[in-house]
C-alpha cells in the first residue's frame, strides 16, 4: 500500500488496490501506462457501444461546446437535447413502443430516481394519494442513489445503508429460470408461479397503494444477462393493467440495442409505461441517461399541474446530448443494432463451443452482445463455489493479465454466493476480436481450474 505522501488525492473504489491508469483508448482497446493494450470485451460496464475515440462523436462534442456548453433547463432548451429525444423516441423497427417524452440526466441511478418520482406524481395528479409503495424484484439492481438503491437488492452494496433506505418497497422473486425453476417444472409452470407471486404481493400490500412495478427487462450485472422466461413480461404487463399499476422497465444496461433490438422489451412484445436507459445512450463519450414515458403518463401530468415536479442542474446537458445524438445517429446509420444481433449470434456459438465440456461452467446465457458465463462447483446440482474462493473474479483477473477485460459478477445466486463473468463488447466488435475474447477467457478459466485442482491434490 502506498505511503501517506504517495496517497492519491482521488477517492478510488478501493483503498488497498489502485486502478490501472489508462493513457489512451482506440477502437476496442484500452492502452495502459505500463505499455499494455487491453481488449475491452465488456465495454467498461456494457457502455462503450462504438468502442473508443470515434472521430465523428468527438467532432460533434467539440462543435456543441463551441456553440453552447450549458444552459439551465428551467428557462432554456437546445437543439441537441430536442433532437436526441426525437431520435431515441423515433421508431427503430415496426414495433410500436408508445413512448412519447424523454427526460435526460447524468446517470442510470438518476434516471431511475426520476422515474420513481414521475410515477408517484402521476398518481398524485390523479388524486390517488394512497399509492406510495413500489414493488421490485430480488437480485435486481437499479442504481446507487438512495431511491434507486432502495428498489435494488445487491446485498453487498446495500449493507451499510439498510437503515436509511426507503421502507415503502417490497420484493418478489427474480425471473431467474436457471436458479429458480424446479425439477420437473415446465417453463410455463415456472412463469405461472412467478406471476402468482407478483399478484399475491400486489394483493398483500393492496394494489391501490402501489405506484409501480420495477424490473430489468434483461437482468444486468447482478444476475448476469438473465432474460426472463417466455411469457413472463406479457403476464406481468397484464397484471399491472389489471390493478392499475404502472410498469417501469429498467433498460439502463440492456437497452439501446445491447440485446439485439433497440429496446429489450420489443422482444417481449410489451409496452411499458416508463423506461429508463443509460449506458449505451452516450456510449461512454459523455455521462448521460434517460427516462422515457408513454402518452398515458404525459396526459395525466398535462391535465394536472402541467409540470414534471423534478429538475436537475445538468438535466438535458447540451454537450452530453450532442455527444449522445452523434452516437445514436451512427447506430442508426450503420445499422449497428442489427449488427449487434448478428455478432451476438457468433459470440453465443463461440462461447457454447469453447466451454461445451468445461467442468465448472454451469450456464451460458444472453442476448445480442450481452452474454454471461456462470460458474458452479457442481454443475449437476447447481451448487456454487464458496464465496471466499472468488472463482469468477479470479477468472476475470487472469483474463485481464492475458489482455482482455471482462466484467466480473459475484453473489449471482442469492446475493452472497455465485460467480459469473459478463461479455458485452462494442457493437462494432470484429470477428477476430470475438475469437480473441472467447479463447482468452477460456485460457484464463483453464488456468484457474488448474490452480484449483492442484490445491485439491493430496
Amino acid at each position: 500500500m502506498a505511503s501517506p505522501a504517495q496517497e492519491p488525492a482521488l477517492l478510488h473504489r478501493s483503498f488497498t488496490q489502485e486502478p490501472y491508469t489508462v493513457t489512451s483508448a482506440s477502437g476496442s482497446y484500452l492502452h495502459l501506462s505500463d505499455g499494455r493494450s487491453i481488449l475491452d470485451a465488456c465495454g467498461g460496464a456494457a457502455v462503450a457501444i462504438l468502442g473508443h475515440a470515434n472521430p465523428e462523436v468527438i467532432a460533434a462534442t467539440m462543435a456543441q461546446m463551441q456553440k453552447v456548453s450549458y444552459v439551465h433547463t428551467g428557462s432554456y432548451t437546445t437543439s441537441s437535447a430536442e433532437n436526441l429525444a426525437r431520435v431515441v423516441l423515433s421508431p427503430h423497427s415496426d414495433f410500436q413502443h408508445g413512448l412519447t417524452k424523454a427526460f435526460f440526466v447524468g446517470s442510470g441511478s438518476e434516471a431511475n430516481d426520476a422515474a420513481m418520482k414521475c410515477a408517484r406524481q402521476y398518481w398524485y395528479e390523479k388524486g390517488e394519494l394512497k399509492r406510495t409503495r413500489f414493488v421490485a424484484r430480488r437480485q435486481g439492481y437499479h442504481g446507487n442513489t438512495i431511491g434507486a438503491m432502495s428498489v435494488s437488492t445487491v446485498l453487498g452494496r446495500k449493507a451499510p445503508y439498510e437503515d436509511i433506505l426507503m421502507e415503502n418497497v417490497s420484493f418478489v422473486g427474480p425471473a431467474d429460470e436457471y436458479h429458480g425453476r424446479r425439477e420437473g417444472e415446465t417453463e410455463s409452470d415456472f412463469v405461472g408461479r412467478l406471476v402468482r407471486e407478483v399478484e399475491s404481493e400486489f394483493l398483500r400490500v393492496g394494489p391501490e397503494t402501489i405506484v409501480s412495478f420495477i424490473g430489468e427487462t434483461v437482468s444486468g450485472a447482478t444476475l448476469g444477462a438473465m432474460a426472463a422466461p417466455r411469457g413472463y413480461w406479457p403476464a406481468v404487463r397484464a397484471l399491472c393493467h389489471k390493478y392499475g399499476i404502472l410498469l417501469h422497465v429498467d433498460e439502463v444496461m440492456c437497452g439501446t440495442g445491447r440485446t439485439g433490438t433497440y429496446f429489450a422489451f420489443e422482444q417481449e412484445g410489451i409496452q411499458p409505461d416508463i423506461v429508463t436507459i443509460g449506458k449505451g445512450l452516450g456510449g461512454g463519450y459523455a455521462p448521460i441517461a434517460g427516462m422515457l414515458i408513454n402518452g398515458k403518463v404525459v396526459d395525466i401530468l398535462k391535465a394536472g399541474s402541467s409540470t414534471f415536479n423534478h429538475g436537475q442542474t445538468y438535466q438535458a446537458h447540451p454537450t452530453s446530448c450532442a455527444t449522445a445524438l452523434a452516437v445514436q445517429e451512427i447506430v442508426q446509420r450503420e445499422q449497428l443494432v442489427n449488427r449487434c444481433a448478428k455478432q451476438g449470434r457468433k459470440l453465443e456459438q463461440l462461447l457454447r463451443d469453447t466451454f461445451a465440456t468445461s467442468k465448472y461452467v454451469g450456464n451460458i446465457r444472453g442476448r445480442g452482445l450481452f452474454w454471461c458465463v456462470e460458474f458452479m462447483e457442481d454443475t449437476a446440482q447447481k451448487i456454487p463455489f464458496p464465496a471466499e474462493m472468488s472463482f469468477g473474479s479470479s477468472v476475470q483477473l487472469a483474463a485481464f493479465d492475458m489482455g482482455i477485460a471482462a466484467y466480473p459478477g459475484a453473489g449471482t445466486v442469492d446475493g452472497l454466493k455465485g460467480d459469473h463473468v459478463l461479455i458485452a463488447p462494442p457493437y462494432t466488435v470484429s470477428d477476430e476480436e470475438l475469437v480473441i475474447t472467447v479463447s482468452t477467457l477460456k485460457r484464463a478459466y483453464d488456468q484457474i481450474v488448474t490452480q484449483l485442482e492442484d490445491v485439491e491434490q493430496p
